[in-house]
């Protein structure tokens, strides 16, 4: 695989990670779906390398930001773009009947989402505990923070924030939530320094406040339902690209491709094959593709991205 042309496809609203990564999975690929369209980069570079696309995205400032960047692609019939969620692409209507020769989903938050402060995805002082990628959706971080009992708070910290110590963080926030609601970036900050000390730095923030982010987005249980539903969007021999940023994440997206890939999913101790008997795919990487050192200094954020590739059979 050629070195990637770092920066090239980055704009002010975002820096996607992996472009030319994804272009060379994806190459001749038509039309192409990007579940993600956030600020437009990767389907740009789409573009750019000939396929058609059809993007969606939660976000309605993503889609217009993107629409304007695009607008020329849009004008010639060769990009589409839908407000919507990937997880419910059986219920998109203009969806309906479509297949597509390859489809990516880049599951990571756009830059200028955590860089909005009113958004909420920051943990900056004042930055309101919002995280919403949809804005119709009516619960908030803050909402979250301040009506799951102490037992929901400590599974979304150790589950989706494999934090070791989850119970003591969720004790501390119902403690300080009874004096005072949490409202913004600072009251969480607080409440982890207060459970873990006052050495806990960005790298922790940034872990924790992640993990209310996917759970006020419910996004493992959206991708583990949007996994077989974009599989069978997917012309014979189309590929399926995902880029992922978190291990819970990473590891679901694994172990599906893996089991496409599998001839046989019955029980190791079943006598007699009762599935499908075949393989409805193949992987297309062994093992995931990671950021080069190019783009991580360039982006750092990309340091956590996994991306990982399927073919459905022909």
């Amino acid at each position: 695989m050629t070195a990637p042309a770092t920066g090239r496809w980055d704009t002010s609203y975002h820096a996607p990670v992996m472009v030319e990564e994804v272009v060379a999975l994806l190459a001749g690929a038509d039309p192409v779906l990007d579940c993600t369209l956030g600020g437009g980069g990767h389907s740009e570079a789409l573009l750019a390398s000939g396929s058609s696309v059809v993007a969606l995205d939660r976000d309605e400032a993503a889609i217009i930001e993107a629409r304007k960047r695009l607008a020329p692609y849009e004008a010639s019939g060769r990009f589409l773009a839908i407000r919507g969620n990937f997880g419910e692409i059986d219920r998109i209507q203009e969806l309906a009947g479509r297949e597509f020769g390859a489809i990516l989903a880049d599951l990571g938050v756009s830059s200028h989402q955590i860089d909005a402060d009113d958004r909420g995805f920051s943990f900056r002082p004042g930055a309101l505990l919002d995280m919403r990628m949809d804005r119709r959706s009516t619960t908030t971080a803050a909402e979250l923070l301040n009506t799951l009992d102490e037992a929901e708070l400590s599974h979304i910290f150790r589950e989706y924030g494999d934090e070791p110590r989850a119970n003591r963080l969720a004790r501390q926030i119902v403690h300080r939530r009874d004096r005072k609601p949490m409202h913004v970036s600072d009251d969480l900050v607080d409440a982890i320094r207060g459970a873990f000390g006052p050495r806990m730095g960005p790298g922790d923030f940034a872990r924790l406040f992640q993990a209310v982010r996917i759970a006020v987005n419910d996004e493992l249980t959206m991708l583990e339902k949007a996994l077989p539903l974009l599989r069978d969007k997917l012309k014979p021999g189309g590929r399926l690209a995902v880029i992922a940023y978190h291990s819970g994440e990473d590891r679901l997206v694994k172990h599906t491709m893996r089991e496409w890939s599998s001839s046989c999913i019955c029980p190791p101790k079943q006598l007699q094959c009762t599935c499908r008997g075949k393989s409805l795919g193949e992987l297309i990487t062994k093992r995931a593709i990671t950021a080069s050192p190019e783009q991580t200094a360039l982006n750092p954020r990309s340091r956590s991205a996994r991306l990982r590739a399927w073919q459905s059979a022909a």
